[in-house]
């Protein structure tokens, strides 16, 4: 089974690309966030809970369904908080330096029987609440 399922703010507002005569695909970046707290085993000896550390991951998700491309490409602005699921992608390409890369992409929406991206607090009008 390959799924993943993230729940992060998105970084840029999505762009939609067409290369090659293939498919449009909607591209956006997704940031998660992890938090945790440090120094935990000085509970008991000082009483202090210790610090609390945090780490952002960016993501890169790809939407290629039609229909839901659109949508996203429509809907989805920076900022916006948005629960995503698909499946992870590895892929290899060439850069502007001819340079050999590789790439880990979340395409999303792949499954036909989920919910594969869902915006969060939306207010009538379609404005998106800060």
């Amino acid at each position: 089974m390959n799924r993943v399922q993230l729940l992060g703010r998105v970084g840029q507002d999505p762009i939609m690309r067409q290369v090659d005569g293939k498919n449009p695909v909607t591209i956006f970046s997704l940031a998660t966030n992890e938090m945790w707290r440090t120094g935990e085993t000085e509970v008991a000896q000082t009483g202090t809970l210790g610090d609390i550390s945090q780490k952002t991951t960016w993501h890169r998700i790809s939407v290629f369904r039609p229909g839901l491309r659109d949508v996203t490409y429509q809907y989805v602005k920076k900022g916006s908080r948005l629960y995503v699921e698909g499946k992870l992608d590895y892929g290899e390409y060439t850069d502007k330096n001819n340079v050999r890369r590789q790439a880990t992409t979340i395409i999303a929406g792949e499954e036909q029987y989920t919910v594969p991206l869902c915006l969060f607090k939306w207010k009538r009008g379609g404005e998106p609440l800060k």
